[in-house]
């Protein structure tokens, strides 16, 4: 399980004190079927294994994986429109009336009690864990919408979380731009093959955006010297992770090089063992990426 985007958030050393009760907390708080009457439900699901006696969180040294669970039921507008328009019609022709707009509320309500019980059931996982060693929530999602609600979530679950949004010190827009324009990349990181640039002047202003593309072309360099600034940036970091870097600090693309991906090897082992290896490989890179970002950007840590 490697994760494929970071949304990142923090906390402060006394919250960090109070995740060592995730296990519990979350075990009272378990995803559980919808109903038939429901459009959806969310809650949380085992990291590893399956049932009620597997365990809620999974624990490397300082660091607690979990897993935010959800069902959702799949009823499309049209659906519940053209059974609306077919129930409207049909006291039309037999009642010879028109139908008003309270009236065809109620119906459309008592449509969907009729294929709520009947709808398709769309399950969804996000994987998410808290270092409580440095501070860090990390989502692995590109959404913020996404990130929210599993926030919400483990809100609710612990009855506080007071994780904050991260606060950038130093601009992520100009100062990627600078290691664009200028290459003037922080020791350890080097330019990637895709980047996202905009017009800040204006929200219709042109986009460039480039793909499998050498970053120090002159091309590229036009587009800055036009004015035009990073919104997205391709980056490798120490050869042993790529990503995608927004000017929101979220994380995309995240892909672990070979270099990290032969430590793991070969070796068959239980589900347990294995989920072990690579939550521990995933955290101890990670570790190391997001200290730097807190570096680069000025990253405070609540206190």
């Amino acid at each position: 399980m490697f994760f494929r985007n970071l949304t990142l958030f923090r906390f402060s050393p006394s919250v960090a004190e109070d995740l060592k009760r995730l296990e519990e907390a979350l075990g009272e708080h378990r995803l559980r079927p919808c109903g038939p009457l429901e459009m959806g439900t969310r809650g949380f699901v085992p990291p590893v294994g399956r049932g009620d006696d597997a365990a809620m969180t999974h624990v490397v040294n300082a660091c607690t994986l979990m897993t935010v669970g959800g069902e959702e039921k799949l009823l499309p507008a049209a659906v519940v429109n053209d059974e609306l328009q077919r129930k409207v019609q049909k006291i039309a022709e037999e009642e010879g009336r028109k139908v008003g707009g309270r009236e065809r509320k109620r119906i459309k309500e008592d449509v969907l009690t009729e294929l709520l019980p009947r709808a398709f059931v769309r399950s969804s996982r996000m994987s998410t864990y808290v270092d409580r060693k440095n501070g860090w929530l990390v989502l692995d999602t590109s959404s913020r919408k996404s990130a929210e609600n599993a926030l919400t979530q483990v809100r609710e679950a612990l009855g506080s979380f007071p994780a904050v949004p991260l606060a950038p010190e130093e601009g992520p827009r100009v100062l990627m731009t600078d290691w664009l324009a200028g290459g003037n990349l922080p020791g350890g990181l080097a330019l990637g093959d895709e980047c996202e640039l905009r017009d800040p002047a204006t929200a219709t202003g042109a986009i460039a955006r480039c793909r499998r593309q050498d970053l120090d072309a002159e091309e590229v360099k036009e587009h800055l010297r036009n004015g035009k600034q990073v919104f997205q940036l391709g980056l490798v970091f120490d050869d042993r992770i790529s990503f995608v870097l927004g000017e929101d600090l979220v994380v995309r693309k995240l892909k672990f090089l070979d270099a990290v991906l032969d430590e793991l090897g070969d070796s068959q082992q239980d589900a347990a063992a294995e989920m072990d290896a690579r939550f521990a490989l995933l955290t101890l890179e990670l570790e190391r990426l997001l200290g730097k970002l807190e570096e680069w950007f000025g990253l405070p840590r609540p206190e």
